[in-house]
């Protein structure tokens, strides 16, 4: 998913404060409690995605060289798209994003918390190593459970107007599975999606958990203040909070952004004409780096990426802490 997810899972939720008997304690405000985790981190992932929608569709279009865009930059695209296909062509995709998007940041947030305390109390790892042995796990778990959602989202933002494959969500579906190898179909790019992963997730976590650490221990009150939900627990400044995330998001796909490449275009499949010299990661990434290079192969549309952290966290923090408040998560 991209660093938004990744980030919220990050904020560890702070241990509930005892309260008196009768006045909601912790007994009560533990009912539920994977629920209303998985509903704040899929509210927020969701909202963070439909504000970045236009500029993952420029991405997906670029990384894949579209025939009709393969020439334009980032901003060019971003201009064309609207003329050719109207405004809407910039959120085509978006709502097998949504689909997609809400389970994945729910899992992520929950499986990170539980392999966070596994790590911990199994192996006895702790500090940053475990923050980030728990977000790799945590990223390739949620990649796993919705990828088939994210292959039939990219057939869609790859689709021109006028050029359709596909009809809709369903449409998709049904046709890569009768035309793909069935199930197997959808898992199409899964090895280079987790071999990215992996490091995306893991920099992250650890990115962003040293900068939160140093940042209340050597600056508190500079960059950090209390809790609103719990006044023991020291929380950083919301922007400081969105430069920190940014930060870590913006390492992290620099160094997994070639894998990224690589799954879309395997994802895409037969809709591509280079498609029989892209059947493994192995293949695929020796096509892109033999025809366009390192710049224009296999970090085409990074720039893109490094535009989407920004917004994409900002939205994804400010979302996930009212969300913990309104489900009274701290």
């Amino acid at each position: 998913m991209a660093a938004a997810a990744a980030a919220l899972a990050a904020t560890e939720p702070p241990p509930a404060m005892p309260q008196a008997a009768g006045a909601g304690g912790p007994a009560a405000r533990r009912d539920f409690y994977w629920l209303r985790s998985f509903l704040a981190g899929g509210i927020a992932g969701c909202c963070a995605k439909t504000t970045v929608a236009p500029l993952d569709r420029v991405k997906v279009l670029l990384q894949a060289h579209n025939h009709h865009y393969r020439h334009l930059g980032v901003f060019s695209t971003l201009r064309a798209v609207p003329k050719k296909e109207g405004y809407l062509g910039l959120y085509k995709g978006n709502g097998a994003m949504m689909i997609r998007i809400f389970p994945y940041g729910a899992i992520q947030f929950m499986a990170f918390e539980q392999y966070k305390t596994l790590i911990t109390t199994k192996l006895g790892v702790s500090g940053h190593v475990h923050r980030l042995m728990a977000g790799s796990m945590a990223g390739m778990t949620a990649v796993i459970c919705t990828y088939p959602l994210d292959m039939v989202r990219v057939r869609l933002a790859f689709q021109v107007k006028g050029e359709h494959t596909y009809t809709g969500i369903i449409h998709a579906f049904k046709t890569i599975y009768a035309k793909e190898g069935g199930f197997l179909g959808f898992y199409r790019g899964l090895m280079p999606t987790i071999l990215g992963m992996a490091p995306y997730a893991g920099v992250s976590f650890f990115t962003f958990g040293t900068l939160k650490s140093v940042g209340l221990s050597y600056a508190l009150t500079l960059l950090g203040r209390p809790s609103s939900d719990n006044p023991n627990v020291l929380v950083l400044k919301t922007h400081i909070n969105l430069l920190c995330g940014g930060v870590a998001g913006a390492i992290a796909q620099t160094i997994s952004y070639p894998f990224d490449v690589t799954r879309r275009r395997m994802q895409l499949g037969a809709v591509l004409p280079e498609f029989e010299k892209c059947l493994t990661m192995r293949e695929t990434m020796k096509y892109v780096y033999g025809h366009h290079g390192i710049r224009k192969g296999l970090y085409r549309g990074l720039s893109l990426n490094y535009i989407r952290c920004v917004p994409s966290q900002a939205v994804a923090f400010t979302t996930y802490e009212l969300m913990k408040q309104f489900f009274h998560l701290n």
